[in-house]
């Protein structure tokens, strides 16, 4: 069973400071790239599935947040405004106020919809000292986020196209999901009183679930009282780390209260005004806790994609160093992350020892550096064999193209 907490501070991915605060964890070179290569593929997948990209600032007039419903719902989680001025600013708690208003900036045809706008944005939640912990519950939240502005038509297609698009994300990321949960709300006030729009949003979401899956056969869910955001249900998708415990990674909501709380509207075909609905959905949640889990899922070892170093190269005696070091020059050119661990860095054993985690291993020589050959070693244990340099970088290229787990497939 692995801990992020302690892994992600042994392979130097990210850390905190008592002097920078709690709750504030910083991201070392290491984890940086984890962090960048994970945002890329996001942003990618979003592209392909005709998500357009967006930024927002992260601070709002707290008029914003009093008209989404943040202000009134919320406000607890919420940090206290700052003045500035005769105006007072927040830190966001969410990217959906800005997106509304990003929506409501231009006039829309039903031709443009769905128009699917998505970012990668940082908001902020006072959470109390005593829940904070590593990267799973964090002050200072990388999310992606995207909103979906349709028609009512639209809707259940396009929460079950987002669906689709979380599924094939756990794929490429080793992700198992969970479960399924509908959740919806409870008892108190936290909940944004308008039945009919609830009852309108739970019957879309219960059709989403039930024509998603393989060949539309449905997915199973478990319906939960009091989970609900404070403006609709939602679909979350849950997920278990190694230790038992389940946490909410990726949503899909319908939501009809914020299109009416900022008067949102498009233009359809008889020429009058009418209201979008508002689908908002996120593949991956916030990176540090899609870190975390893939972190403690993994136990430190990346598939070869995500991989901060896919490969080290290990020459051993100095008289080897540089081709080495031309090796990783090659690899960097082919797009590759790569790295040299020469005699310096202690025997070769110790060597191989401390590049445990790396997908990939070339071991040089004499005879390989004088065959332009590397001696292969693979992170499961495995040696292939001496091959050309060529094809140990043609196949570490394809497997990150591809995001394939097996390291060395069959020829």
């Amino acid at each position: 069973m692995h801990d992020h907490r302690k892994l992600g501070r042994e392979l130097d991915l990210f850390d905190t400071d008592p002097l920078m605060g709690a709750g504030l964890p910083y991201w070392l070179p290491d984890g940086a790239i984890v962090r960048h290569t994970l945002e890329e593929y996001v942003r990618e997948a979003e592209r392909a599935a005709g998500y357009r990209h967006v930024y927002s600032p992260v601070l709002g007039k707290r008029d914003l947040y009093e008209t989404s419903g943040h202000w009134d719902h919320y406000r607890e989680d919420m940090f206290p405004p700052m003045d500035l001025g005769a105006e007072q600013v927040v830190l966001r708690p969410s990217l959906c106020p800005h997106h509304a208003l990003i929506y409501r900036s231009r006039s829309h045809s039903y031709r443009e919809l769905p128009l699917r706008i998505a970012e990668l944005g940082g908001m902020y939640r006072a959470e109390l000292s005593g829940v904070l912990g590593g990267l799973t519950r964090v002050r200072a939240i990388h999310l992606n986020d995207a909103h979906i502005f349709c028609t009512l038509e639209q809707a259940v297609e396009e929460a079950r196209a987002a669906l689709a698009l979380i599924a094939r994300a756990y794929a490429d990321l080793g992700i198992r999901d969970s479960r399924y949960r509908l959740s919806l709300p409870g008892e108190g006030g936290k909940y944004v009183a308008d039945p009919r729009l609830w009852r309108r949003a739970t019957a879309l979401l219960q059709e989403v679930l039930d024509s998603s899956g393989i060949d539309g056969s449905g997915i199973d869910y478990e319906a939960a009282e009091g989970e609900a955001a404070f403006y609709g249900p939602k679909i979350d998708v849950q997920i278990t780390d190694p230790a038992g415990r389940e946490s909410t990674l990726s949503t899909v909501q319908i939501d009809f209260h914020q299109p009416e709380r900022f008067d949102l509207h498009y233009i359809g075909p008889d020429g009058a005004k009418h209201r979008p609905v508002m689908v908002h959905r996120s593949v991956i949640g916030s990176v540090e806790r899609a870190v975390a889990h893939l972190l403690e899922e993994h136990g430190g070892a990346f598939p070869t994609w995500l991989a901060p170093v896919q490969l080290v190269v290990l020459p051993i005696a100095q008289a080897q160093e540089e081709r080495a070091h031309e090796v990783v020059r090659r690899a960097v050119a082919r797009g590759l992350r790569a790295e040299v661990s020469g005699p310096g860095d202690g025997t070769l054993g110790a060597r191989v020892r401390a590049a445990r985690l790396v997908p990939y291993q070339a071991v040089i020589g004499d005879r390989e550096a004088d065959a332009g050959l590397a001696a292969v070693r693979l992170r499961d244990g495995r040696r292939p064999g001496a091959v050309p340099v060529a094809e140990l970088l043609e196949r570490i290229a394809a497997r990150a193209a591809d995001r394939g787990a097996e390291l060395w497939p069959a020829a």
